[in-house]
């Protein structure tokens, strides 16, 4: 009998059984100011019109030579952009700014500490700084176009101008994520080769002053082990003229940056006139499963697209005040907090802290102290402050005219939160998809132009044109209600160049999956693969469901986590959701759903059945949970990420591995208590 019921869905695609949502259009006030509201730049964007269309994100920047040719496919998949073209990346977030606008703040430094001055960093302020961390580098550290350095640093104004001066100089930097390992940062310096380590002596953390040069020593003593020696370790102190962590300086090996600079006062460096194509910086993927992946992203290509994605969807004006609260050693904050607003004049924030701390008010605080009218979050941000603070909004005089939500689906009972608590009903709101190696978004509404869907990346942005295939690579049409693999069917200039050092994996891994034609010098025969499920609505807008891992399959019938997350997330007593498949000797999977309530609520079987019934009732009885598991807390990594991986190996009673690195370590044995003792 079992048998009947095994709907069959292939590899590629995934059932949905969730209805579009209502369309929410911008206010006329918003689209009045937009950057953006000519529909016609989607005909200029067209397939037609590639790749010379990208020419107009490029005119955005100042360039020393202008390029020759628009895309070079002779290396195919490794895309070149505005080949012969030559500019510097410094020079673009700063320089070009000074003529009118040396004055305008650049950076505003918020610390954790509220007693704490909120540091507003100028442009002149900048070019100064940034001109004599670049001669120290150079003369100093004996960095030299070419070579690759390793940051691991917490979120501080340092970071940037660490980064701008690697740039101003053609060194690539790889930045490391301040929350991350010894291990993940030896790991990084290793595969880009690193002679150098940047980094700080201590940093705060939901108040505590944490020791980062620790993790240093560690990350230089296991790249030793691994035939990686770091020559010098630069230490830029938390506190100028004092250091704030007990681990000792290493004699001959670090030095404090601090100390240092004082050398080079006064000093300038020309920026160094750089091919379009040459390598901006790394940024690693994560290496939970092998060897992390070095996203090598170029000059020219890269800093047109993420301009011009800060223009256009983050709607970034020169008077603007923006505040992305991703961590710089992520994509997002490379693209969103440094390269994209400052090539743009903007004024960009930097928070060095949890946006919790020391309460649910302290974001929205920061946004009123600094007049923020542009903010830019991920949903897991959300999804915290909606639990612990759903009213304190309401308590701030504070007005965004705009608001992102970015890293992973936004399920649309927090987006409708976002936009009716926190952006009042009148900031426009962009649900953009993008990942590490794509530079800059993929899909998102334009905000001046389109409406926008709780739920729904939207359309794909100018220049992007998706293609969702199955596994056989037959496309799933739109409206079909069916999702598959999304790709990308043309190359644009935000796309990483190669995987560092290893162009067969960037090939194998983006590429071999839909391409039939190997030796193909033609784009059209290199479809980008992004390893996410989508489908497309009739209405052109794209509903991404996660990663295509993050599928059940349950009886045959493969659903998205997400979807049943999102469905979860409709009764108005849950905070957070997470889903995991449990091994089932005849469905091969069902669902386990895990649940974190909001504050004042508590956990009852009937609370349980209630959600069990409200997954049934959004998605229908395939999706029924094996159980609903009520919890204290979600095991969070440091940035915020609910680790399925952990709940999984519970679920299905596993090795829930190393949990020392969690957030909230000691919530890993609370959740195992709850489901062994059932």
């Amino acid at each position: 009998m079992a048998e009947k019921n095994i709907v069959e869905t292939s590899e590629a695609q995934i059932a949905v059984h969730w209805g579009e949502e209502e369309f929410y259009h911008p206010t006329p006030e918003f689209v009045g100011q937009a950057n953006l509201t000519d529909n016609a730049i989607f005909e200029r964007f067209s397939l037609d019109n590639f790749p010379e269309c990208f020419n107009e994100y490029a005119e955005l920047l100042s360039w020393d030579k202008y390029w020759d040719q628009t895309l070079d496919t002779s290396d195919a998949p490794c895309f070149k952009w505005f080949v012969g073209g030559r500019l510097n990346a410094s020079y673009n977030c700063i320089d070009r700014h000074l003529e009118k606008n040396k004055n305008k703040t650049a950076i505003h430094f918020v610390p954790e500490l509220e007693e704490e001055r909120i540091d507003h960093i100028t442009y002149q302020e900048l070019y100064v700084r940034v001109n004599e961390m670049a001669a120290l580098l150079r003369d100093f550290a004996g960095l030299k176009t070419g070579d690759r350095v390793t940051i691991h640093m917490p979120m501080s104004a340092e970071l940037p101008i660490t980064m701008l001066a690697c740039a101003r100089l053609g060194v690539i930097h790889s930045v490391v994520f301040g929350g991350f390992s010894a291990s993940a940062c030896a790991d990084r310096i290793v595969d880009s080769q690193s002679r150098v380590l940047l980094t700080m002596d201590a940093y705060y953390r939901s108040g505590k002053l944490l020791n980062h040069k620790a993790a240093a020593d560690e990350a230089c003593a296991l790249a030793r082990k691994e035939g990686q020696t770091v020559d010098k370790v630069l230490v830029w102190q938390r506190y100028p003229g004092k250091m704030s962590s007990e681990t000792p300086l290493v004699e001959g090996r670090d030095f404090v940056v601090n100390d240092k600079l004082k050398e080079f006062y006064g000093a300038r460096v020309e920026p160094v006139s750089m091919k379009a194509e040459d390598p901006l910086f790394l940024m690693y993927t994560s290496g939970t499963t092998g060897k992390p992946k070095g996203c090598q992203h170029g000059t020219g290509g890269y800093l047109a697209y993420v301009t011009a994605m800060s223009k256009y969807v983050q709607d970034i004006h020169p008077e603007d005040v923006y505040w992305c609260m991703a961590d710089i050693g992520w994509i997002t904050g490379h693209s969103f907090i440094v390269y994209g607003p400052l090539s743009l004049c903007a004024s960009t924030v930097i928070y060095e802290g949890v946006p919790t701390y020391p309460d649910a008010g302290r974001s929205w605080r920061i946004a009123q102290a600094l007049d923020v009218n542009i903010f830019h979050t991920a949903p897991t941000a959300i999804r915290a402050l909606r639990k612990i603070g759903p009213e304190e909004p309401h308590k701030y005089q504070f007005k965004f005219k705009h608001m992102t939500t970015v890293g992973e689906p936004i399920e649309p009972e927090v987006w409708k939160w976002y936009f009716n608590v926190v952006g009042k009903g009148q900031a426009a709101i962009v649900d953009t998809w993008w990942q590490t190696e794509t530079g800059g978004f993929l899909c998102s509404t334009l905000p001046g132009i389109k409406p926008m869907k709780p739920g729904s990346a939207g359309p794909a942005v100018p220049g992007i044109h998706p293609i969702i295939y199955d596994e056989e690579g037959n496309e799933i049409k739109r409206g079909e209600g069916r999702a598959g693999n999304i790709c990308i069917q043309n190359p644009w200039p935000g796309q990483f160049q190669t995987v560092w050092g290893d162009r067969e994996r960037f090939v194998k891994t983006y590429f071999a999956r839909y391409n039939t034609k190997p030796d193909s010098k033609d784009w059209r025969d290199w479809p980008y693969l992004t390893g996410d499920a989508a489908m497309e609505a009739e209405d052109g807008y794209f509903r991404i469901l996660g990663r295509i891992d993050d599928v059940i399959n349950v009886s045959g019938h493969r659903l998205g986590t997400k979807e049943i997350e999102s469905a979860a997330l409709v009764v108005d007593e849950v905070a957070e959701a997470a889903v995991v498949p449990v091994a089932h000797e005849i469905k091969g999977k069902e669902p386990d759903l895990y649940i974190a309530l909001k504050p004042g609520f508590e956990a009852s079987n009937d609370l349980a059945q209630k959600i069990s019934d409200a997954v049934c009732t959004e998605i229908g009885k395939i999706a029924k949970p094996r159980r609903v598991w009520i919890v204290p807390d979600m095991p969070k990594t440091r940035s915020g990420k609910i680790m399925r991986r952990v709940l999984g190996a519970i679920s299905n009673k596993g090795d829930v591995g190393n949990v020392m690195t969690l957030a909230n370590p000691d919530v890993v044995d609370a959740i195992k208590d709850l489901v062994e003792s059932d």
